[in-house]
């Protein structure tokens, strides 16, 4: 079942603080059952993240936990946003997503970035400063890998198989928040997803300074999170908590080379509330700034922060009853 007029699309990172009261288990679960009860109701999209040795465990392998996913569903397509290439072994990554290629049936994609986040440098003994490079190898290594052709790698001639099920593999774009990686991302990759809208210039500039068409504008707007509830305020009060663990817990990372980015550590709720970074709307109210879009879009953070399976279950629930009807 799809609905032509809205689409939808669902992120999960699994951070699982200790106040949330979930077992990892449990949550792992209940975001296949979201996986499930997503493609069932024609969900465009299911992105998941990766971030190691996190406080509140943070997934770490997004291959596997998509692979999960494929298992239980048909048509969804999937990304890994994004897969932090310095901690991984290129070709064994190439492999790994060539598997989940073919037990998708050609529904993932990927986006590569090199990461920030120092204690992970630190967890992995890579030096920061090797980021470039490694983003670079394991760019080229993918798409030489997804060809299922032999391929030249560090000097040898190497050939993995299977082949991909979708003809080229996956689309490997780049994600970043500077120059640099926007740039990189027109010469190396096929496309670039970035953290926040300023940095798109920068690859649309290098894009067309290679003779290749404008991609136009930036492809993402605002970071916000929405949440449904009969009755926001109370809604709010439930899940206010969760909310402000993800925002800290990114805005700690985030701070520590004064990113551009879009988290920042807060401890107002009120003031936090006002920012409008996250919402928690009823399903009349999501409706109506829906049809007031073009392109009516909007994706889902159901487990955000830690937040309970049961509550998040509240707003998907609302969201299949009384959003997503009013577009049929």
């Amino acid at each position: 079942m799809s609905h032509p007029g809205v689409a939808f699309a669902l992120r999960f990172d699994f951070r699982n603080p200790d106040f949330a009261g979930t077992t990892m288990a449990d949550r792992y679960a209940a975001a296949l059952d979201m996986a499930e009860w997503a493609d069932g109701l024609g969900c465009a999209r299911i992105t998941v993240s990766e971030h190691h040795g996190s406080p509140d465990g943070y997934l770490p392998s997004p291959v596997q936990m998509l692979a999960a996913m494929a298992a239980r569903t048909s048509d969804v397509r999937f990304l890994v946003a994004a897969l932090i290439a310095p901690f991984h072994d290129p070709l064994c990554l190439a492999e790994e997503m060539i598997v989940l290629d073919n037990l998708s049936r050609g529904r993932a994609d990927l986006i590569v970035a090199g990461g920030y986040v120092h204690e992970e440098f630190a967890l992995f003994d890579v030096p920061m400063d090797e980021r470039p490079r490694r983003v670079t190898e394991t760019v080229a290594t993918l798409k030489a890998a997804f060809t299922g052709e032999p391929f030249q790698y560090r000097g040898r001639t190497v050939h993995l198989t299977p082949a991909p099920f979708r003809p080229g593999g996956p689309v490997v774009s780049l994600g970043g928040s500077t120059e640099p990686a926007a740039r990189r991302a027109a010469r190396i990759a096929d496309g670039f997803i970035p953290s926040v809208p300023e940095v798109w210039e920068f690859y649309r500039d290098e894009v067309q300074k290679l003779g290749r068409p404008d991609p136009g504008p930036s492809p993402i707007g605002k970071n916000q999170v929405v949440a449904l509830a009969e009755d926001p305020d109370k809604g709010w009060e439930q899940m206010a908590p969760f909310f402000l663990h993800e925002t800290n817990a990114y805005g700690v990372w985030q701070a520590q080379d004064n990113l551009a980015a879009p988290f920042h550590t807060v401890t107002d709720v009120d003031r936090f509330r006002q920012t409008g970074q996250y919402r928690v709307l009823t399903p009349e109210q999501l409706v109506a700034e829906l049809k007031s879009s073009s392109r009516p879009f909007t994706q889902l953070h159901p487990l955000c922060g830690g937040l309970p399976p049961e509550l998040a279950w509240s707003s998907l629930r609302l969201f299949e009853r009384e959003v997503l009807p009013a577009f049929v």
